[in-house]
């Protein structure tokens, strides 16, 4: 979908149709002012979903890091007792 360019002055005169193009498209709508870009307008489902999606690459990113620094990784296997150890520890049945 192409970008949806909006003048300022659109949000000032016609802040629910604006609104409304944001929720409806699920897509930013950027603002400019004088011409110039100014600002990007988006619903807060969308934004959520944004900040969640960067919060994953940053610990995607910071995993890969390590593991290029030889940092010891665990096997799924291993991950999977380590979890299934620690939730009957954390039920009070110890191991």
């Amino acid at each position: 979908m192409q970008p949806i360019i909006k003048p300022s002055s659109e949000l000032r005169k016609n802040y629910n149709r604006v609104a409304d193009v944001c929720r409806t498209n699920k897509v930013p709508v950027f603002l400019t002012l004088n011409g110039e870009g100014d600002m990007v307008l988006m619903d807060i489902e969308s934004y959520g979903r944004r900040e969640e999606d960067l919060a994953t690459a940053e610990r995607l990113l910071a995993a890969e890091i390590a593991r290029h620094m030889g940092t010891q990784g665990y096997s799924v296997d291993r991950f999977k007792g380590n979890m299934q150890q620690a939730i009957k520890q954390g039920a009070g049945n110890d191991v």
